[in-house]
């Protein structure tokens, strides 16, 4: 089973990293672009498990170790091998 979880900061955090990529994209000529929010993800490759109990697991990975819950937001997909 696969899984991805995607990690990044809250919309009320403060973005440096995304507002830099912003600023490059306008001087590129890309001046359409209003805002830019930088993230990560994670692949991970688990044990076949029901859906739900992969969900769980990996919902607790993710606000245990993966992400930072006081300034980072998450979501989680179990992804077709």
């Amino acid at each position: 089973m696969k899984a991805r979880v995607y990690v990044a900061l809250k919309e009320t955090v403060l973005d440096p990293q995304g507002q830099t990529i912003c600023s490059a994209l306008h001087t590129l000529g890309y001046r359409e672009i209003q805002d830019v929010r930088q993230g990560k993800y994670f692949d991970i490759r688990l044990d076949e498990l029901p859906p739900e109990e992969a969900l769980k697991r990996l919902e607790e990975i993710a606000d245990r170790v993966l992400a930072n819950p006081v300034i980072e937001e998450y979501r989680v997909e179990l992804l077709e091998e």
